[in-house]
């Protein structure tokens, strides 16, 4: 990767999409566009969220999802063996229910799903790149299975689909390969049985940095009123961080900012990169760089400084575009205070 400066800053995943583009402040937002102006705007989303990330002075910029409607589901509807027409209800990560796809056969990968967007990405910028994909529980946990049976069969079916990716992407340019994984920090005897190997599965061979994003989601009312039913301590990465540490993952990427996560939990990181939520995903208030200097000052103590980075909590997709741009900004002028901080000392 190129060079980076201490505490570089990345985003987690999605930014908002235009208003044109489709509709704000909604997840699974539907496009407005079709055919070639659909393809047109979504290049031209990408441009938009570059400049807002490199506006901002963020180190690792990302196309912001602006090519998916859904950070699951926009990778699933181009692989065989799902059925996006006839859905199912089920209850998505134990906490709320959704219409998903069925697998109806085997799943397989007929050509590159992202490829041409990251040729794009990498040359519309010069900075290092990000690109987001699902992890294979989260795919699980995000369709209904008519096919394989068993949760650990079909997430090793998608995680063998996802190392072709990731390996084609690494070779495109891209600096980091993160895989989305929410479900982590549900089903933690899943993640120890299968979870873990299937991530080795997907990232073997991949060159770049690979990184996995655990959260406890978006902003939405289902897992707002989730996080209230976790007390006063939500100590869920102690099950992870462990296993994470041991495996051949370069970083963690998790949240921290305005939760009640322990900060001394990612001690248990170590040798690994760890991505620190420093913006709170769940509100409209725009952080201070104190707020964000605050947090990078707490990962000091448990994680040496040129392991960390400043990260969002999750993605922004159902904030205001405004609000997203205020937050990249604060994150970035976090992150340069605390720089200029220890560059004193």
């Amino acid at each position: 990767m190129m060079n980076l400066p201490l505490f570089p800053t990345t985003l987690a995943g999605s930014l908002p999409k235009p208003s044109w583009l489709a509709e704000p402040l909604k997840l699974w937002a539907p496009w407005k566009l079709e055919g070639a102006a659909l393809a047109e705007g979504k290049r031209d989303a990408v441009r938009l969220v570059l400049k807002m990330q490199e506006d901002a002075g963020m180190d690792v910029v990302s196309d912001g999802e602006q090519t998916r409607r859904h950070f699951v589901n926009g990778y699933m509807e181009h692989l065989d063996g799902i059925d996006f027409t006839n859905l199912k209800t089920v209850r998505i990560r134990n906490r709320y229910d959704a219409n998903v796809p069925r697998v109806v056969g085997p799943v397989s990968r007929k050509r590159p799903v992202h490829s041409e967007d990251v040729k794009f990405l990498r040359a519309s910028t010069r900075k290092a790149i990000k690109f987001t994909l699902p992890g294979p529980m989260t795919m699980v946990d995000t369709l209904f299975d008519e096919h394989y049976g068993s949760r650990e069969k079909l997430a090793m079916a998608f995680a063998a689909i996802l190392n072709q990716e990731a390996r084609e992407l690494c070779a495109l340019g891209v600096d980091v390969v993160q895989f989305d994984e929410p479900a982590f920090n549900v089903y933690f005897d899943e993640v120890r049985d299968w979870g873990v190997a299937a991530l080795e599965v997907a990232r073997a061979g991949v060159t770049s940095k690979v990184a996995v994003h655990i959260c406890y989601g978006y902003g939405i009312e289902a897992n707002n009123k989730w996080k209230q039913t976790l007390g006063a301590e939500w100590r869920q990465y102690e099950n992870t961080f462990p296993l994470l540490a041991k495996s051949s993952l370069d970083q963690v990427s998790l949240e921290c900012a305005n939760s009640h996560v322990p900060i001394d939990l990612i001690a248990m990181l170590q040798g690994k990169d760890v991505l620190v939520g420093c913006i709170d995903v769940a509100s409209d208030r725009i952080e201070t760089p104190e707020d964000v200097a605050k947090v990078i000052r707490a990962a000091m103590k448990h994680v040496p400084k040129e392991r960390i980075y400043a990260c969002t909590n999750c993605g922004m997709v159902p904030l205001a575009r405004d609000v997203a741009a205020g937050k990249l900004a604060a994150l970035a002028a976090g992150a340069d205070l605390v720089r200029k901080e220890l560059s004193r000392s």
